[in-house]
């Protein structure tokens, strides 16, 4: 179950979204309805934070590629030969569309039949993902929390179509933190779920425990970026340090 703790380290943020918690399931969730009407994969998550409740859907809510990038149903032909971005003027080629099929993640079939969604707030469970929708100065708070323990990298991995790879099945299947930002993905504008510029940011299960530690002890502000006097006091203590530290570095003589 998502802890206090975590529940706490996400509402401190105070995103201009809620945090969502995602749950992929094999069999139907228990004490959980729902959602009603038929809508694209993308639009769930928004759903999910405008309506502040917990529901899960099924392939017959998705009339998108949700279903087919979480394993609910197979890659339709003409799909996956590229013929339909390629008439849509998405691709130059149907054969240049047909490379993401084979480039983007997806789930093995039948791994996943019901998708939980719920505001982290609510959480009663153990998320598979914590997705978050925040501004430029969030992101760089969040994404400096994937690294601060870790030293990983940022990596942002994203194609034009089929954002929900992106932002569900490849954070779960490789175990990183992934990145995409609203105004870049075709599903996303048809939507026009958030308005162009921001970060949606997906943290899979096995960087949670390490992300919620971060964003509990490393300082939100860098002591570098503020503004009173104790703090450019100390700031300025720390460079004074590093020059002294460099100045005592010996070059030996060559030979």
């Amino acid at each position: 179950m998502l802890s206090q703790r975590a529940k706490k380290a996400f509402s401190n943020l105070e995103l201009p979204y809620r945090a969502v918690a995602v749950k992929f399931c094999r069999n139907r969730p228990k004490n959980y309805e729902q959602v009603e009407g038929i809508d694209a994969f993308c639009g769930f998550l928004k759903k999910a934070q405008d309506e502040n409740r917990v529901f899960f859907t099924t392939k017959e809510n998705d009339k998108c590629m949700g279903k087919v990038v979480l394993g609910m149903t197979d890659l339709e032909t003409n799909h996956g030969s590229g013929q339909v971005g390629y008439e849509a003027g998405l691709f130059r080629t149907a054969g240049a569309n047909a490379r993401l099929y084979h480039e983007a993640t997806m789930l093995k079939r039948g791994v996943c039949n019901y998708v939980v969604f719920c505001p982290v707030d609510l959480c009663d469970f153990d998320p598979d993902l914590v997705i978050c929708v925040v501004s430029v100065e969030k992101a760089q708070l969040l994404l400096r929390a994937t690294s601060y323990i870790s030293g990983d990298l940022w990596e942002s991995k994203s194609s034009y179509v089929m954002s929900c790879a992106w932002t569900y099945a490849y954070p779960y299947v490789s175990g990183k933190v992934n990145h995409l930002f609203t105004g870049m993905h075709l599903g996303l504008q048809i939507q026009k779920a958030y308005p162009p510029g921001l970060h949606i940011i997906s943290i899979p299960y096995r960087k949670l425990d390490e992300v919620v530690a971060a964003l509990n002890e490393m300082e939100h502000v860098p002591l570098s970026l503020r503004t009173d006097p104790e703090s450019r006091l100390r700031d300025e203590k720390l460079f004074a340090r590093l020059a002294e530290l460099a100045a005592d570095i010996t070059v030996p003589n060559k030979v």
